[in-house]
């Protein structure tokens, strides 16, 4: 999302963070304003750039015969006399030189941010670009994740595994039974794109639950030549004792895949608003400023999840720049509600009322479903 100037910019960066769903890469780590934002998204979340995550590959090269604890150019000077008697030194650690790789120079975009269906319309597609300067090998999956409160998005299988964040996990109904994604397995070349067909197949039956949700999860494979072999390993003239580490970084996007089962019921609600105030950089590499932090709760009450925009205005105030906004905000079935953090692009004066919006982006792009005034 660009940012239109540099004010704008406090609070926009902060909205829309992503959590890890969505659009999402690791291409860079988050700031400290990141952190605060709690992952806001844009587009669920738009650029989920979700929210995604990161899988590393462990190469691990021993490159001598016999690996000492100590490195070979200290070892004269640690080991004991024997006929003096002094004390044996500890052993020291063996090196190690750890190489961090991108697993290739592929880079992927994909749009649309997130695909819907219902009994009228049985079908998607979306479309991946491999906007990098090198070739990638993509495997497509549907994957079960599950949104907490504060906008996490967890794989579900460790949400089950955890006592604090099961009884939210056992809420979430999967769509991997009831679609199918084709193909499974690509590969792109700079400047190439793919469509992925997504489709219901039988019928979609979950007693009491109003919509289905899986998330189209984009994840690429090492090149065949990343690492290294056996043989390489043993080859190569490494220092005595030395431990090697290549990790080889694997970028992934996420996209939720909802069917939706009845009629809509789609309501919200903003709750629990307050203002509050830290210290942050307006840039990276800025000195921090005093800076307001719109703390609010969206409310899901219908039975449908939400998608839209929150923005924050002085209230009667028709300028098109907000003074904070978060695009691409979702709350699912799982949950009730959901925790969101908006910085504002300036302190709020002595008596000024604030006007919150939360707008849908979903079903009916532009329709008000929740207002709040501060």
């Amino acid at each position: 999302m660009g940012r239109r100037d540099a004010s704008f910019a406090i609070g926009n960066q902060l909205a829309s963070q992503p959590i890890p769903d969505g659009y999402s890469t690791c291409s860079r780590a988050p700031t400290r304003r990141a952190a605060v934002a709690g992952r806001q998204s844009s587009r669920d979340a738009s650029y989920m750039k979700p929210r995604a995550f990161l899988a590393a590959v462990l190469i691990l090269g021993i490159f001598a015969p016999a690996v000492s604890a100590q490195p070979a150019g200290n070892r004269a000077a640690s080991e004991p006399v024997a006929a003096s008697g002094a004390a044996t030194s500890a052993p020291q650690p063996a090196p190690t030189q750890v190489t961090i790789a991108p697993a290739s120079g592929a880079n992927l975009n994909i749009s649309p941010k997130r695909v819907t269906f219902d009994r009228s319309h049985r079908s998607g597609s979306i479309f991946i670009f491999n906007q990098g300067s090198g070739p990638g090998t993509f495997d497509i999956s549907l994957v079960d994740r599950v949104m907490m409160p504060d906008g996490q998005i967890l794989p579900l299988a460790d949400a089950l595994a955890k006592p604090e964040t099961k009884a939210i996990a056992d809420r979430v109904r999967s769509a991997k039974n009831v679609l199918q994604v084709s193909p499974r397995r690509v590969t792109l070349d700079p400047g190439q794109g793919q469509t992925i067909r997504l489709r219901m197949i039988g019928a979609a039956d979950e007693p009491g639950a109003a919509e289905l949700r899986s998330h189209l999860t984009i994840s690429t494979l090492p090149p065949r030549e990343a690492g290294t072999t056996a043989e390489a390993a043993a080859a190569a003239a490494a220092p005595q004792g030395e431990l090697r580490f290549q990790i080889n970084a694997l970028l992934g996007l996420s996209i939720p895949a909802i069917v939706r089962l009845n009629e809509l019921d789609i309501r919200a609600g903003l709750e629990n608003a307050r203002l509050s105030y830290e210290q942050l950089p307006p840039s990276l590499g800025a000195p921090a400023v005093r800076t307001a932090i719109l703390t609010l709760e969206l409310v899901r009450r219908g039975a449908n999840s939400l998608f839209g925009n929150v923005e924050i205005r002085t209230q009667g105030d028709l300028r098109p720049l907000p003074m904070g906004m978060a695009r691409g905000v979702g709350v699912y079935t799982e949950i009730e509600r959901r925790t969101i953090r908006i910085a504002l692009t300036r302190v709020p004066a002595p008596g000024e009322h604030l006007e919150v919006t939360f707008t849908d982006d979903d079903t009916s792009p532009g329709k008000l479903l929740a207002k709040l005034i501060l």
